[in-house]
């Protein structure tokens, strides 16, 4: 395992996360980042020529619905708790002059 990552990278990945990282936590912040470097070389060493590519490891299938109102129109009765209605609308008061 070489090193790869800075500790210059790693304030700034401080910063940007808006973390405070004291030594122990930047010492290990690179150790993990560096492991996980090391784990995308590794896998980037495999033959993958004859897969193909998926969004999604299951074959999962989106099950969609018909969209059809079941309610209704039920302004009347949304209107009837309105302390003012105009024009088929909630009235509110006026907020400027």
């Amino acid at each position: 395992m070489k090193k790869r990552i800075s500790n210059e990278t790693i304030e700034y990945i401080g910063i940007l996360s808006k973390l405070e990282l004291d030594e122990t936590e930047k010492e290990q912040a690179v150790s993990d980042i560096e492991m996980m470097l090391d784990f995308f070389d590794k896998m980037s060493e495999l033959d993958t020529e004859d897969v193909a590519p998926m969004s999604h490891p299951m074959a999962n299938n989106n099950v969609f619905r018909e969209d059809v109102v079941t309610n209704g129109d039920m302004r009347e009765d949304m209107l009837k708790n309105a302390p003012m209605v105009l024009d088929g609308m909630f009235g509110v008061p006026k907020t400027f002059g």
